[in-house]
């Protein structure tokens, strides 16, 4: 996958770009994955000015789900047959197109198609960004040959950046003017700026293979389908309520609490992805057992007291809620793309990732928008206590799949 190793010379050279590269593409992933959750604190300026209720606010969210999963599934494997650049440029090109879109064109279609370029460019990134991370660093530091460095800036990247979203659209719409159409041009101005320092970071993909020499579009070590697929059941359940927050945490917090405030709306988010960097940093380095251990603990708890939180409405109840249930959330994910990770056949690590993002990102819009179905025919309290307990078995039977499945394979790393 690689290229071939240079000069004793020139390795010092390449290093520097590759390291240099890393932190280019990790910060390009941060800030597309950011623009992902730009409209969540924004939501109730649109249902108070186009008067959407619950379920199209989810669904408004969750087409994103629409274009990530196309993008995913048709083009997320192509960096191992392309290279890595060649798909992450495209993935920030559609992100800009996006924020343009969402910014000159407010009204209801507009969101929708632009929601829909998001969730493509995301397609196009994430699986993408998170193989050529695991590259860059790889050239950049060979003697560190699976260090869980790249995993862990993936993973921190990807959460973080949907964390930070919230929180900068929410304070850009709290204190500068144009609230539903500023964040949009400030994030497709970083994009473009970001789009020029990917060009500029290094290939590693060697992309003069025969065809005979390409990599299957998905293939897996043998014997890794079981751990495959108990590592996109948790990471369906993780990105779960990762979406609800996203698409109903807002609209929550403003409708139990009545907090007007653009910005203290979006916290709700912004803790709950930023607990989950947070926790993946401080126990990314523990074993891949004890880390799905804690965050099957951290997750129901954090449900539970979400649940509490709608009988108990106060702001500190549900931001502590939702700083337990993204810790635990970002810990199974984490856990999660390592599985993937060790379960592809390394030459076709970008596909097996698109493959387990699909999954993942169901997990973060179908959930919700079932969520928001249900709470037009029962209460909200009661469909709350029944999502945090379906979300919270779910997990826990898919966390024992894999502890089962892939304990001799972490032994083995």
């Amino acid at each position: 996958m690689s290229t071939a190793a240079p000069s004793a010379t020139a390795a010092r050279g390449l290093q520097v770009r590759h390291a240099t590269g890393f932190w280019f593409v990790a910060t390009a992933f941060l800030t597309l994955m950011a623009f992902g959750t730009v409209p969540t604190p924004l939501w109730p300026i649109y249902q108070v000015r186009d008067h959407f209720g619950a379920t199209t606010v989810t669904i408004a969210f969750a087409v994103m789900v629409v274009g990530a999963a196309s993008s995913f599934l048709l083009l997320g494997h192509l960096s191992d047959r392309l290279g890595r650049r060649r798909i992450i440029a495209p993935a920030l090109l559609v992100g800009i197109l996006s924020a343009a879109v969402l910014a000159v064109w407010p009204a209801l279609p507009g969101l929708i198609v632009g929601r829909i370029l998001t969730g493509v460019a995301i397609g196009l990134m994430a699986s993408t960004a998170t193989a050529y991370l695991t590259d860059l660093y790889h050239e950049a530091k060979p003697e560190q040959l699976g260090s869980p460095v790249p995993g862990l800036v993936a993973t921190a990247a990807n959460l973080g950046g949907l964390a930070l979203g919230p929180l900068v659209a929410g304070a850009l719409a709290q204190w500068a003017p144009a609230p539903v159409h500023t964040a949009y041009i400030v994030f497709g101005g970083l994009m473009a700026l970001l789009l020029l320092l990917v060009l500029a970071s290094p290939e590693t993909v060697d992309t003069e293979l025969t065809d005979e020499a390409r990599p299957v579009r998905f293939a897996l070590r043998p014997g890794g389908g079981t751990a495959f697929a108990a590592a996109a059941a948790v990471g369906f359940f993780a990105f779960a309520v990762m979406g609800l927050f996203s698409s109903l945490g807002a609209i929550i917090v403003r409708g139990q609490l009545g907090i007007t405030s653009y910005f203290v709306a979006g916290l709700a988010p912004f803790i709950a992805f930023a607990a989950s960097a947070v926790a993946q940093l401080a126990l990314g380095r523990l074993t891949q057992g004890v880390v799905l251990k804690v965050g099957t603990l951290l997750f129901p708890i954090g449900l539970a007291l979400t649940a509490l939180s709608l009988y108990r409405p106060t702001l500190w109840l549900i931001l502590t809620a939702a700083a337990l249930a993204g810790a635990g959330a970002g810990l199974l994910f984490k856990s999660a793309v390592t599985q993937t990770v060790i379960a592809a056949d390394p030459a076709s690590r970008a596909g097996v990732l698109a493959a387990f993002f699909v999954v993942a990102y169901f997990g973060l819009g179908l959930p919700s928008i079932a969520f928001s179905l249900v709470i037009q025919h029962l209460a909200l309290r009661p469909s709350m206590i029944g999502f945090a307990a379906v979300l919270s078995v779910g997990t826990v039977v898919a966390v024992g799949v894999a502890l089962r499945s892939n304990l001799r394979s972490y032994r083995n790393q």
